[in-house]
């Protein structure tokens, strides 16, 4: 579950141990901060005003917080690591008593698993009550409770997944969402055209259905035709871009887009497919695939003549191939 995936990842970080968390390296430091609060002095304070020497066996925030930064530390995060999970080892030396228990749920702001293998999306989730990002990218969802996600969220990122229905996530969708990644997954139209609308998704402005199984423009079209806010979207990959007149169409239908497909649409584009989107008798059930190939090696040159000798009795050798596309 996620849940689980989430407390593993947290154990992977060391919120709570060294150089983060509370411990022989800081636990004096800390303790003068609880005293200084309860009005009473700092063991060893200066009656001067002055400030305590850090004592022995301390770390200073300075010298911990260099661990952490300093790739050759053992206690460095790899490079690739996500700028929430930085944070949140910074936090936990600066504030460790912010990252402990639950706690922790009303600093997170971002959750990244990726690759984890996780199949189900629990309700444990709607501990995270400040979460706005969520990416579970190259995992085993098959479906999602719209229910176990928090109502905060902005972004939901669900690529390479085996979504394939989108019922359940459209049962009670978080209603400030402004992107939905569904690329790589097992959607097919027209039978989930119609839940990619503004009905479940009022503000979102960024979609992905790239490679998936959307094979209606027309009934996508007039569905994604009620997201007024949307600017981004991919529809790469599906059977649907095969149709010779798909970008004009889309471009025009949905005058608001900025980017289809990661391509700028701009002005001299909107103007050249003009009035396409009043022709839908343009839009045929046919597709026109182009393939192009650069270079094949380890098989005889079909064109490559035999040359024989004058009077040569050997048998000649003609090589022909056949390609096939099976859809």
């Amino acid at each position: 579950s996620v849940s689980g995936a989430f407390w593993e990842h947290l154990r992977h970080l060391g919120l709570q141990d060294f150089p983060c968390g509370l411990g022989s390296w800081n636990k004096s430091r800390f303790d003068a901060c609880t005293r200084l609060r309860e009005g009473q002095p700092g063991l060893g304070a200066d009656p001067a005003g002055q400030e305590e020497a850090m004592p022995l066996g301390d770390e200073s925030p300075e010298a911990l917080m260099e661990l952490l930064s300093d790739w050759h530390s053992p206690w460095a995060l790899p490079p690739d690591c996500s700028p929430q999970d930085q944070h949140l080892r910074e936090m936990a030396v600066l504030a460790p008593e912010l990252v402990r228990g639950s706690r922790i749920f009303q600093v997170l702001r971002s959750l990244r698993i990726v690759g984890k293998g996780v199949e189900e999306v629990d309700n444990g989730l709607l501990q995270l009550q400040q979460l706005e990002e969520l990416i579970l990218s190259a995992n085993q969802i098959s479906s999602i409770t719209s229910a176990n996600l928090p109502r905060t969220l902005k972004v939901l990122e669900l690529c390479c997944n085996a979504v394939a229905d989108l019922q359940d996530l459209c049962t009670q969708p978080p209603p400030e969402l402004q992107h939905l990644g569904l690329g790589y997954n097992r959607v097919c139209g027209p039978s989930q055209d119609k839940y990619l609308t503004a009905d479940f998704w009022p503000n979102l402005v960024s979609l992905d259905l790239s490679f998936n199984n959307f094979t209606d423009l027309l009934g996508l079209v007039s569905q994604l035709s009620s997201l007024q806010k949307l600017r981004i979207l991919v529809l790469q990959g599906n059977p649907l871009v095969l149709i010779p007149t798909y970008r004009g169409f889309l471009v025009d239908s949905l005058p608001k887009l900025s980017i289809l497909d990661d391509i700028h649409i701009g002005p001299d584009e909107r103007h050249q497919f003009h009035g396409l989107a009043r022709q839908p008798e343009l839009i045929r059930s046919e597709a026109r695939v182009v393939v192009s190939i650069g270079e094949i090696k380890g098989v005889p040159d079909p064109s490559a003549r035999q040359l024989l000798e004058v009077g040569s009795e050997a048998p000649v050798i003609t090589y022909s191939y056949c390609v096939m596309y099976k859809f």
